[in-house]
């Protein structure tokens, strides 16, 4: 029998504190307000004072308020039922559908048992050449896309949920805009991929800490189609709101705050659910792309310099386009010799010319006389940021590499490009 408690200590904000006995961090209490029952999560614990945040917030919750714990953490429902709906931070329906209630599982958990894990092997293609051909995504890998705010980060994610090649996308939102909410549930669905699509939503006008559940809940969700054999890609967007969310939550708590007034355990909080990446030795795999802006554009931020040691690289988005320069992807090289011959050394070759195009730019700008050579340059620049950067571009993996050979014999002879003269023989397009 779970017990009840008459008698709230204190309020403070969506902060409620209690006397209680044999409860645990992370478990979950119902209160009782005359306006109905209310949800709240156990976040401190100091001998028999124990402090729960409110999920609705502390508005209209009195001292004399009922609450009962449940002796559990935060669970969400599993099955195939979740695919194709629309779920809040607390894990209700959005979507106006049923609620779920059968075969509950815990959120927040610990990540894979390392013995579980194999090594990432495996492309996802996702249609967008900046990423195929150049840094390419990997089964089971965990990537940033760096961004300041302003550009079409949900747009880019839109467009990898609807193209990339895995079974099942689980999509949280985090301090979304509502405009950006429709604008997902309104391009999966029209894009035909919201039946494979769950997605776990906050909103800026919803309470805070169910800011914070969005990953757990959509980590959960994803391990457990893993487990049963499916290829999962988690999409996160932004975890710079659910790092803020957690920095709200500490200075109502009165934490000892750490740099720029976010939480000590920062970094700890952001691996806990960046590590839930795997690629199960016998069953699915759940892989990780999640959106951090930075304030200012400023890549020293707390949270995207923790989120740089953890991940495997990252994607930096600016000017509307994923930059080949600062991009990265740790385990490219894990499937690039997989894919096509030449994929290796046309990207290595068409980076290498577009390095000197920007050396060339500079030049110009600063009145230099531009050599036949640095025309050339100008030339294949501008083919290579208006065929391959744009992210409206959207092609295969083969046919990406083939449009890259044609920027290349269209602006230069096939001495200039530094690839190895088999390969030119072999893919140099004929006129």
């Amino acid at each position: 029998m779970n017990k009840v408690y008459s008698k709230i200590e204190s309020i403070n904000g969506s902060v409620i504190t209690v006397k209680a006995t044999d409860v645990k961090y992370n478990e979950l209490a119902e209160v009782e307000t005359r306006f109905g029952k209310s949800l709240a999560e156990v976040n401190r614990i100091d001998g028999d004072i124990v402090s729960l945040q409110v999920f609705a917030g502390g508005r209209g919750v009195s001292t004399g308020d009922h609450i009962r714990f449940l002796g559990h953490d935060m669970q969400v429902s599993f099955s195939d039922d979740l695919l194709g709906r629309i779920f809040n931070g607390s894990g209700e329906p959005r979507d106006s559908g049923p609620v779920l209630t059968e075969n509950l599982v815990e959120i927040g958990g610990p990540s894979v048992n390392p013995s579980k894990r194999i090594m990432a092997k495996r492309m996802i293609r996702t249609g967008i050449p900046m990423i195929d051909v150049f840094n390419s995504l990997v089964v089971s890998q965990k990537l940033p896309i760096f961004s300041s705010s302003g550009e079409p980060y949900n747009q880019l994610l839109a467009r990898i949920a609807m193209q990339a090649e895995v079974d099942v996308i689980v999509l949280g939102g985090m301090g979304l805009k509502y405009d950006d909410y429709l604008f997902f549930k309104n391009t999966l669905e029209e894009g035909g991929a919201l039946s494979r699509t769950v997605m776990f939503i906050h909103t800026a006008a919803d309470p805070t800490v169910e800011c914070m559940k969005v990953p757990d809940l959509s980590l959960a969700v994803a391990e457990q189609f893993a487990l049963k054999g499916k290829d999962v890609l988690v999409l996160l967007t932004d975890m710079t709101n659910f790092a803020d969310s957690m920095k709200e939550i500490a200075i109502t708590q009165e934490q000892v705050p750490s740099n720029r007034g976010y939480p000590g355990d920062l970094y700890s909080q952001l691996a806990s659910r960046y590590e839930k990446a795997v690629d199960f030795d016998d069953a699915g795999s759940v892989t990780i792309l999640a959106v951090t802006t930075m304030p200012g554009d400023d890549v020293t931020h707390p949270v995207p310099d923790n989120t740089g040691y953890i991940t495997e690289g990252q994607y930096y988005l600016k000017n509307g386009r994923i930059e080949p320069f600062g991009s990265l992807s740790r385990l490219k090289q894990n499937v690039n010799k997989d894919t096509r011959d030449d994929h290796r050394a046309l990207m290595d070759g068409m980076i290498r010319l577009y390095s000197s195009y920007k050396d060339t730019l500079e030049k110009k700008s600063m009145g230099f006389m531009m050599s036949a050579w640095d025309e050339k340059l100008l030339k294949y620049g501008d083919l290579f940021e208006k065929k391959m950067m744009d992210l409206s571009v959207n092609l295969p993996l083969e046919s990406a590499l083939d449009l890259g050979w044609e920027i290349l014999a269209e602006c230069f002879s096939k001495d200039e490009t530094g690839i190895k003269t088999s390969l030119i023989e072999k893919h140099w397009p004929s006129k």
